[in-house]
């Protein structure tokens, strides 16, 4: 099951992506209430975004994103039926990815 839920839509020669991505984004500092022990640092760092293959977004996420973080863009030169992929990686490795046609 993916991580991301994505929706492009096309309105007057601008595209508007709209993500979101359930992710715990722990940032190492915070302990487990009932054991206080600290709970490992888990968060992405790479979000990639590509319209019909071509690099139309790309970030480096830190500890200072929250948990289940919603990314909103708007990008020009794409039109309705073309592709629009997002992927993440984050720092124990993991990755997801998820596409959508433009609306």
């Amino acid at each position: 099951m993916s991580t991301i839920k994505i929706r492009a839509t096309h309105k007057d020669g601008i595209t508007t992506v709209k993500a979101l991505i359930n992710h715990p984004m722990e940032t190492g500092l915070r302990k487990d209430k009932k054991t206080d022990k600290p709970i490992p640092a888990h968060f992405i760092q790479e979000v990639n975004c590509t319209a019909n293959g071509k690099n139309v977004l790309q970030a480096n996420w830190g500890t200072a994103i929250s948990k289940n973080p919603y990314l909103s863009f708007k990008l020009k030169g794409t039109n309705p039926g073309d592709q629009i992929s997002l992927s993440w990686k984050d720092n124990l490795g993991n990755t997801d990815s998820a596409s959508s046609a433009i609306k």
